[in-house]
């Protein structure tokens, strides 16, 4: 369910980003309490279509939320470029309730975040929270960025490693600019990595690895860390961006006919697939409200069980590997391998 929000605040992060600050009035504090890494989705209308964006609220999480995102300019990008160009303070955008499970419930040990580019955006909201709330909790962030004048957040981050001088680490990798101190410039690749982490941490003492930013950073610090052992429930994942290209999962023939059953807030319902269309399109054309942001598998907003039925997912930059042996898929990512599949949002 979406919620008009007035747009309270505008912040010029860099040349090609911005923060925005949406009121959330008194009735809504409840909903948009925040878990640190969560996102929400925006939502708005161009000539007749919708369109709607995921973006990771990047403050700490309080009973008094305040709900600020970071937005940075994707090329042709139909809200990002409506961001930085046109919205205004006291504009009205429709936001979705926080979700996704990138998440760090606050708690003491060492935990480590890699990132690149706007993927700083949850990690702040994590570290933040994290630091403020438990005494005893360590966090290192190490970050990519093409130059300085391009990192998002530089004062927030800048503000941690004041204020906690003593349990918080930064480590900023710059690719195409030379820094006077600190790392030397170039990309945080998997070589590079597997080198750098053990020469800064205790790899077995750390007690969450959270990784965010474009895919081929994340799945070479992933690559790098199973390299080092870490285990694979260690390691957290979330993809802020993924070009089209081939799909992730494996090919599996379509049935000649197929009905997709849809359990959503309470009520339930069966509806042929049309050939190619993915089972969240199916459920869309007779549920407008069916859950989703992203439809590229990276966001997980269209999350469901699979109660029965056997379907194929071309993509899943989102679900756990727990999730997905528990029996969750990304609607927007499923087709259906059986005759009948049937879904559950309501899990």
């Amino acid at each position: 369910m979406f919620h008009p929000l007035q747009v309270r605040e505008i912040e010029r992060l860099t040349d090609d980003a911005v923060a925005v600050t949406f009121a959330v009035p008194p009735e809504l504090r409840t909903t948009f309490r925040h878990t640190p890494g969560q996102h929400i989705a925006l939502r708005r209308s161009v000539d007749g279509q919708e369109i709607r964006r995921t973006y990771s609220i990047c403050t700490p999480a309080t009973d008094q939320p305040v709900l600020r995102v970071g937005i940075r300019l994707v090329e042709d990008g139909a809200f990002s470029t409506y961001a930085l160009k046109e919205l205004a303070v006291g504009d009205t955008v429709e936001v979705m309730a926080p979700a996704g499970r990138f998440t760090l419930a606050p708690r003491s040990g060492h935990f480590v975040g890699i990132v690149g580019g706007s993927g700083i955006t949850p990690v702040l909201s994590i570290a933040s929270t994290l630091l403020d709330r438990e005494p005893d909790a360590h966090f290192c962030l190490i970050r990519s960025d093409r130059t300085a004048a391009s990192t998002m957040f530089l004062e927030e981050v800048a503000d941690l490693k004041d204020r906690y001088t003593q349990r918080f680490q930064l480590i900023h990798a710059l690719s195409r600019e030379e820094q006077q101190a600190g790392l030397p410039s170039g990309r945080l690749d998997e070589t590079r990595l597997r080198s750098l982490l053990p020469a800064l941490l205790k790899i077995d003492s750390i007690d969450g690895w959270y990784l965010c930013g474009p895919y081929g950073l994340v799945q070479g610090a992933e690559r790098a860390l199973r390299a080092l052992n870490v285990p694979r429930t260690h390691i957290h994942e979330e993809i802020f961006h993924v070009d089209n290209g081939t799909p992730t999962g494996p090919a599996a023939p379509a049935p000649a006919h197929s009905t997709v059953t849809a359990t959503l807030d309470g009520r339930s319902g069966s509806w042929p697939v049309h050939d190619s269309e993915s089972l969240l399109e199916a459920v869309l054309r007779n549920r407008a409200d069916a859950p989703y942001a992203c439809k590229g598998g990276v966001c997980g907003t269209c999350r469901a069980f699979l109660v029965s039925g056997e379907i194929r997912m071309d993509r899943n930059f989102a679900l756990e590997a727990d999730e997905v042996d528990a029996g969750y898929v990304l609607a927007c990512q499923s087709h259906p391998v059986t005759e009948k599949v049937e879904l559950d949002f309501d899990r």
